[in-house]
């Protein structure tokens, strides 16, 4: 079996790095699947590079503490995604806006993970928005990366309730550990041969995903 290849865009602590790396990079019963070959980050004092490194994997900083311009960015990621040729690009808590070029150059091959159940809450603070609007529930999206920020095709969604007496950091805590599950499951399905960007859709086995993504019966 040929190893699928996966880069990772982090930017911060990376903990859905690490639950990529447990579930797509290191379990034996995975190797010659798929490999984590590089993970970038845009901020050099992520704590994701230190997870990258313990797991041998290559990391570099491409640094968005710089003059460049959005496309001469993007352009810095480019080469380095050329010279892999991934099959699979992941976006990790990745807090930097691609332009429209370079995700339709690699969006049918590059999913994001967003805390919150989109459509709603897309950008920033979710948990905080969802919170001071009484949400009863809250959640997690993994969804295929458009030139429209966090308005691609939706894959697969996790739901978690939020209760009366929740803060941030709890519900935050709660979404987490549902993100830590469903963005591996997605990514194996993307790199079995299950899930396809057709058309600006999102397919399953050759089915047309939900807008809510899949929900099995």
């Amino acid at each position: 079996m040929q190893t699928k290849k996966i880069i990772v865009l982090i930017s911060g602590d990376g903990s859905n790095l690490q639950a990529l790396i447990e579930k797509l990079h290191l379990p034996k019963e995975n190797i010659g699947a798929s490999e984590i070959v590089l993970v970038i980050s845009n901020n050099a004092d992520a704590y994701g590079l230190t997870r990258a490194k313990d797991a041998q994997i290559k990391h570099l900083v491409i640094s968005s503490d710089t003059d460049i311009s959005p496309l001469e960015y993007d352009a810095l990621l480019t080469v380095q995604i050329e010279k892999l040729q991934p099959d699979l690009i992941l976006l990790a808590g990745f807090m930097r806006i691609l332009g429209k070029p370079f995700v339709r150059q690699y969006g049918h091959k590059m999913l994001n993970i967003h805390p919150s159940l989109l459509p709603k809450y897309q950008g920033i603070n979710t948990h905080q928005r969802a919170i001071d609007n009484a949400e009863k529930e809250h959640g997690a999206s993994v969804h295929f990366v458009t030139p429209e920020i966090d308005n691609g095709p939706v894959v697969l969604q996790a739901k978690v309730p939020i209760f009366d007496d929740d803060n941030v950091a709890e519900l935050s805590a709660r979404v987490h550990t549902q993100e830590h599950l469903i963005y591996p499951l997605s990514a194996q399905w993307f790199l079995s041969g299950r899930l396809k960007l057709n058309a600006g859709n999102a397919e399953l086995d050759g089915k047309c995903l939900a807008k809510d993504g899949y929900a099995p019966d």
